[in-house]
Protein backbone atom coordinates (compact mmCIF):
# COMPACT_ATOMS: atom_id res chain seq x y z
CA UNK A 1 0.00 0.00 0.00
CA UNK A 2 1.11 3.30 -0.53
CA UNK A 3 0.63 6.73 1.21
CA UNK A 4 1.17 9.73 -0.29
CA UNK A 5 2.20 12.80 1.83
CA UNK A 6 -0.52 15.40 1.84
CA UNK A 7 1.39 18.56 0.90
CA UNK A 8 0.52 21.88 2.72
CA UNK A 9 -2.68 23.09 1.73
CA UNK A 10 -2.61 25.36 -1.07
CA UNK A 11 -4.83 28.80 -0.85
CA UNK A 12 -6.83 29.40 -4.13
CA UNK A 13 -7.00 32.90 -4.65
CA UNK A 14 -10.46 34.22 -5.93
CA UNK A 15 -11.13 35.21 -9.10
CA UNK A 16 -12.93 38.18 -9.55
CA UNK A 17 -15.79 38.37 -12.29
CA UNK A 18 -16.26 41.35 -14.56
CA UNK A 19 -19.23 42.33 -12.73
CA UNK A 20 -16.98 42.45 -9.64
CA UNK A 21 -13.79 44.71 -11.35
CA UNK A 22 -16.76 47.05 -13.05
CA UNK A 23 -18.53 47.56 -9.42
CA UNK A 24 -14.80 47.51 -8.07
CA UNK A 25 -13.64 50.25 -10.48
CA UNK A 26 -17.13 52.24 -9.83
CA UNK A 27 -16.54 52.34 -6.13
CA UNK A 28 -13.19 53.51 -6.26
CA UNK A 29 -12.67 55.09 -9.43
CA UNK A 30 -15.20 57.40 -9.53
CA UNK A 31 -15.21 59.13 -5.97
CA UNK A 32 -11.10 59.18 -7.02
CA UNK A 33 -11.83 61.32 -10.36
CA UNK A 34 -14.06 63.37 -8.83
CA UNK A 35 -11.30 64.42 -5.77
CA UNK A 36 -8.85 64.61 -8.36
CA UNK A 37 -11.14 67.20 -10.12
CA UNK A 38 -12.60 69.51 -7.70
CA UNK A 39 -9.72 69.14 -4.65
CA UNK A 40 -6.49 68.81 -6.36
CA UNK A 41 -6.82 70.42 -9.90
CA UNK A 42 -7.88 73.71 -7.93
CA UNK A 43 -5.20 73.40 -5.48
CA UNK A 44 -2.47 73.18 -7.61
CA UNK A 45 -3.98 75.65 -9.70
CA UNK A 46 -4.21 77.87 -7.01
CA UNK A 47 -0.47 78.11 -5.79
CA UNK A 48 0.34 78.25 -9.55
CA UNK A 49 -2.10 81.46 -9.93
CA UNK A 50 -0.79 82.74 -6.42
CA UNK A 51 2.81 83.75 -8.45
CA UNK A 52 1.00 85.62 -10.82
CA UNK A 53 -0.94 88.92 -11.96
CA UNK A 54 -4.46 87.98 -13.12
CA UNK A 55 -7.83 89.40 -14.03
CA UNK A 56 -9.48 85.84 -13.74
CA UNK A 57 -11.31 85.89 -16.65
CA UNK A 58 -8.96 85.77 -19.79
CA UNK A 59 -5.90 83.41 -19.75
CA UNK A 60 -3.79 85.38 -21.85
CA UNK A 61 -4.02 88.14 -19.48
CA UNK A 62 -1.85 85.59 -16.83
CA UNK A 63 1.31 87.57 -15.83
CA UNK A 64 4.16 86.03 -14.23
CA UNK A 65 4.77 88.26 -10.63
CA UNK A 66 6.92 86.08 -8.81
CA UNK A 67 6.47 86.40 -5.32
CA UNK A 68 5.18 90.12 -5.34
CA UNK A 69 1.90 89.08 -4.26
CA UNK A 70 3.72 87.39 -1.08
CA UNK A 71 5.50 90.42 -0.59
CA UNK A 72 2.27 92.58 -0.88
CA UNK A 73 1.16 90.67 1.85
CA UNK A 74 3.91 90.60 4.13
CA UNK A 75 4.38 93.92 3.99
CA UNK A 76 1.90 96.39 2.81
CA UNK A 77 -1.20 94.32 4.42
CA UNK A 78 -2.22 95.44 7.93
CA UNK A 79 -5.09 93.21 7.49
CA UNK A 80 -3.10 89.87 7.28
CA UNK A 81 -1.81 90.56 10.92
CA UNK A 82 -5.02 91.32 12.10
CA UNK A 83 -6.59 88.04 10.91
CA UNK A 84 -3.49 86.21 11.87
CA UNK A 85 -4.06 87.48 15.27
CA UNK A 86 -7.39 86.36 15.51
CA UNK A 87 -6.72 82.99 13.99
CA UNK A 88 -4.32 83.06 17.03
CA UNK A 89 -6.98 83.99 19.36
CA UNK A 90 -8.97 81.48 17.80
CA UNK A 91 -7.03 78.87 18.80
CA UNK A 92 -5.89 79.64 22.17
CA UNK A 93 -9.14 79.72 23.05
CA UNK A 94 -10.14 76.62 21.98
CA UNK A 95 -6.28 74.67 23.04
CA UNK A 96 -7.44 76.53 26.38
CA UNK A 97 -10.88 76.66 27.00
CA UNK A 98 -13.32 75.29 24.90
CA UNK A 99 -10.83 71.70 24.43
CA UNK A 100 -10.42 71.19 27.99
CA UNK A 101 -14.22 71.50 28.86
CA UNK A 102 -14.95 69.36 25.99
CA UNK A 103 -12.66 66.87 27.74
CA UNK A 104 -13.78 67.16 31.27
CA UNK A 105 -17.31 67.15 29.55
CA UNK A 106 -16.80 63.99 28.33
CA UNK A 107 -14.89 62.60 31.58
CA UNK A 108 -17.42 63.29 33.55
CA UNK A 109 -20.28 61.36 31.01
CA UNK A 110 -17.72 58.09 31.34
CA UNK A 111 -17.80 58.37 34.97
CA UNK A 112 -21.83 57.92 34.25
CA UNK A 113 -22.70 60.92 36.46
CA UNK A 114 -26.66 61.43 36.76
CA UNK A 115 -28.24 62.06 33.53
CA UNK A 116 -25.49 61.35 31.38
CA UNK A 117 -27.05 60.19 28.47
CA UNK A 118 -28.83 63.81 28.36
CA UNK A 119 -25.88 65.62 28.24
CA UNK A 120 -24.47 63.22 26.06
CA UNK A 121 -27.05 63.88 23.50
CA UNK A 122 -27.48 67.44 23.87
CA UNK A 123 -24.16 68.09 23.71
CA UNK A 124 -23.90 66.36 20.32
CA UNK A 125 -26.20 67.95 18.96
CA UNK A 126 -24.44 70.93 17.63
CA UNK A 127 -21.82 68.29 16.14
CA UNK A 128 -23.67 66.92 13.65
CA UNK A 129 -24.65 70.90 12.16
CA UNK A 130 -22.51 72.53 9.65
CA UNK A 131 -20.66 76.08 11.16
CA UNK A 132 -23.21 77.59 8.39
CA UNK A 133 -26.21 76.69 10.04
CA UNK A 134 -24.86 77.06 13.62
CA UNK A 135 -24.15 80.93 12.72
CA UNK A 136 -28.13 81.13 11.17
CA UNK A 137 -29.00 79.99 14.54
CA UNK A 138 -27.06 82.08 16.56
CA UNK A 139 -27.68 85.73 14.50
CA UNK A 140 -31.18 85.08 14.91
CA UNK A 141 -30.55 84.72 18.98
CA UNK A 142 -28.26 87.49 19.17
CA UNK A 143 -29.34 89.80 16.48
CA UNK A 144 -31.16 92.92 16.60
CA UNK A 145 -34.76 91.98 16.24
CA UNK A 146 -33.60 88.27 17.65
CA UNK A 147 -34.88 86.14 20.47
CA UNK A 148 -32.62 88.07 22.92
CA UNK A 149 -33.82 91.23 22.32
CA UNK A 150 -37.19 90.55 22.08
CA UNK A 151 -36.51 88.70 25.79
CA UNK A 152 -35.10 92.33 26.72
CA UNK A 153 -37.93 93.67 25.54
CA UNK A 154 -36.83 96.14 22.61
CA UNK A 155 -36.40 94.20 19.61
CA UNK A 156 -35.42 95.87 16.72
CA UNK A 157 -33.08 98.27 18.51
CA UNK A 158 -29.48 97.68 17.70
CA UNK A 159 -27.78 99.75 20.84
CA UNK A 160 -30.14 97.71 23.05
CA UNK A 161 -27.37 95.25 22.79
CA UNK A 162 -24.80 95.50 20.18
CA UNK A 163 -23.32 92.15 20.02
CA UNK A 164 -22.34 92.58 16.10
CA UNK A 165 -21.74 96.29 16.04
CA UNK A 166 -19.01 96.29 19.05
CA UNK A 167 -15.57 95.29 18.41
CA UNK A 168 -14.84 94.80 22.06
CA UNK A 169 -16.87 91.78 22.13
CA UNK A 170 -17.29 90.69 18.94
CA UNK A 171 -13.97 88.40 19.95
CA UNK A 172 -15.62 86.71 22.96
CA UNK A 173 -19.54 86.50 21.18
CA UNK A 174 -17.80 84.16 17.84
CA UNK A 175 -15.51 82.69 20.08
CA UNK A 176 -18.16 81.43 22.38
CA UNK A 177 -20.83 80.55 19.02
CA UNK A 178 -17.88 78.49 18.33
CA UNK A 179 -17.09 76.86 21.04
CA UNK A 180 -20.78 75.38 21.26
CA UNK A 181 -20.26 72.72 18.38
CA UNK A 182 -16.46 72.51 19.38
CA UNK A 183 -16.79 71.44 23.53
CA UNK A 184 -19.32 68.82 21.93
CA UNK A 185 -16.89 67.56 19.03
CA UNK A 186 -14.17 66.68 21.62
CA UNK A 187 -15.91 65.45 23.74
CA UNK A 188 -17.49 62.42 21.50
CA UNK A 189 -13.70 62.19 20.37
CA UNK A 190 -12.68 61.76 24.04
CA UNK A 191 -15.59 59.97 24.99
CA UNK A 192 -14.92 57.36 22.46
CA UNK A 193 -10.87 57.08 23.53
CA UNK A 194 -11.86 56.70 27.82
CA UNK A 195 -14.02 54.30 26.60
CA UNK A 196 -11.26 51.97 24.87
CA UNK A 197 -8.84 52.28 28.29
CA UNK A 198 -8.40 48.98 29.56
CA UNK A 199 -10.47 49.66 33.34
CA UNK A 200 -7.94 47.15 35.02
CA UNK A 201 -5.30 50.33 34.95
CA UNK A 202 -7.60 52.27 36.48
CA UNK A 203 -8.22 49.34 39.59
CA UNK A 204 -4.39 49.11 39.92
CA UNK A 205 -4.23 52.74 40.42
CA UNK A 206 -6.70 53.04 43.14
CA UNK A 207 -5.60 50.12 44.74
CA UNK A 208 -2.42 51.89 44.74
CA UNK A 209 -4.08 54.96 46.63
CA UNK A 210 -3.79 57.12 43.44
CA UNK A 211 -6.15 60.24 43.43
CA UNK A 212 -8.66 60.14 41.10
CA UNK A 213 -6.69 63.50 39.65
CA UNK A 214 -3.22 61.37 39.48
CA UNK A 215 -5.20 58.83 38.14
CA UNK A 216 -6.22 60.33 35.37
CA UNK A 217 -2.96 62.66 34.72
CA UNK A 218 -0.83 59.31 34.77
CA UNK A 219 -2.39 56.39 33.67
CA UNK A 220 -5.52 57.38 31.81
CA UNK A 221 -4.01 60.57 30.09
CA UNK A 222 -0.77 58.63 28.74
CA UNK A 223 -3.04 55.79 27.33
CA UNK A 224 -4.47 57.57 25.82
CA UNK A 225 -2.30 59.76 23.19
CA UNK A 226 -3.25 58.74 19.77
CA UNK A 227 -6.49 60.50 20.74
CA UNK A 228 -4.73 63.25 22.10
CA UNK A 229 -2.63 63.86 19.15
CA UNK A 230 -5.92 63.66 16.86
CA UNK A 231 -7.45 66.13 19.01
CA UNK A 232 -4.53 68.38 19.04
CA UNK A 233 -4.50 68.78 14.92
CA UNK A 234 -8.09 69.39 15.17
CA UNK A 235 -7.98 72.13 17.63
CA UNK A 236 -5.61 73.35 15.23
CA UNK A 237 -7.58 73.29 11.84
CA UNK A 238 -10.71 73.86 13.80
CA UNK A 239 -9.25 77.58 14.63
CA UNK A 240 -7.80 78.22 11.02
CA UNK A 241 -10.78 76.59 9.21
CA UNK A 242 -13.84 78.84 10.39
CA UNK A 243 -15.04 80.97 7.06
CA UNK A 244 -18.34 79.97 6.65
CA UNK A 245 -19.27 80.83 10.24
CA UNK A 246 -17.80 84.10 10.23
CA UNK A 247 -19.54 84.45 6.97
CA UNK A 248 -23.06 84.49 7.97
CA UNK A 249 -23.04 86.59 11.33
CA UNK A 250 -20.85 89.29 9.89
CA UNK A 251 -20.75 88.62 6.28
CA UNK A 252 -17.28 90.69 4.04
CA UNK A 253 -16.91 93.19 6.72
CA UNK A 254 -13.71 93.30 8.35
CA UNK A 255 -15.70 93.19 12.21
CA UNK A 256 -13.68 90.19 12.81
CA UNK A 257 -10.98 89.28 9.85
CA UNK A 258 -9.85 85.94 9.71
CA UNK A 259 -7.41 84.22 6.70
CA UNK A 260 -10.46 82.48 5.37
CA UNK A 261 -12.05 85.58 5.11
CA UNK A 262 -8.86 87.21 3.45
CA UNK A 263 -9.10 84.59 1.03
CA UNK A 264 -12.76 85.15 -0.02
CA UNK A 265 -12.64 89.14 -0.08
CA UNK A 266 -9.59 88.93 -2.49
CA UNK A 267 -10.74 86.65 -5.06
CA UNK A 268 -14.05 88.16 -5.00
CA UNK A 269 -12.61 91.67 -4.84
CA UNK A 270 -9.24 91.67 -6.36
CA UNK A 271 -8.91 88.91 -8.77
CA UNK A 272 -6.15 91.23 -10.57
CA UNK A 273 -3.61 90.82 -8.11
CA UNK A 274 -4.12 86.92 -7.42
CA UNK A 275 -3.62 87.78 -3.01
CA UNK A 276 -6.53 86.00 -2.73
CA UNK A 277 -4.83 82.89 -4.05
CA UNK A 278 -1.44 83.94 -2.27
CA UNK A 279 -3.68 84.06 1.08
CA UNK A 280 -5.17 80.31 0.33
CA UNK A 281 -1.31 78.82 0.30
CA UNK A 282 -0.38 80.48 3.61
CA UNK A 283 -3.62 79.40 4.87
CA UNK A 284 -2.92 75.48 3.53
CA UNK A 285 0.49 75.78 4.35
CA UNK A 286 -0.61 76.52 8.33
CA UNK A 287 -3.01 74.08 8.08
CA UNK A 288 -1.03 70.97 6.36
CA UNK A 289 1.41 72.17 9.82
CA UNK A 290 -0.50 69.53 12.46
CA UNK A 291 -1.37 67.33 9.77
CA UNK A 292 2.35 66.31 8.96
CA UNK A 293 3.13 66.36 12.72
CA UNK A 294 -0.08 63.85 13.30
CA UNK A 295 1.53 61.59 10.46
CA UNK A 296 5.04 61.88 11.73
CA UNK A 297 3.95 60.72 15.15
CA UNK A 298 1.81 57.69 14.43
CA UNK A 299 4.50 57.08 11.41
CA UNK A 300 6.82 56.55 14.32
CA UNK A 301 5.32 54.92 16.70
CA UNK A 302 4.56 52.18 14.03
CA UNK A 303 8.06 51.47 13.36
CA UNK A 304 9.26 48.22 15.34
Amino acid sequence: MTTTAAGPKTRRRRAFSRGDRFTLAMFIGIPSFLHFVWVWIPALLTIGLSFTFWNGVQLSNIRWAGLANYETIFTASPQFYDALRNNIYWLLWFSFIATPLGVLLAYQIDRRIRGHKIYESVYYIPVVLSLAVIGIIWRFMLGPAGLVQVLLGRPGIEEALPIFGNYDINTYVILSIASWRHIGYIMLLYLAGLKAVDPTLREAAAIDGATEWQTFRKVVLPAMKPVNIIIIVITVIESLRAFDLIYIIYGTSTGWPILGMLVFTNIYGQAASMLGAAYAVILFLLSITPIVFYLRTVFQDDKP
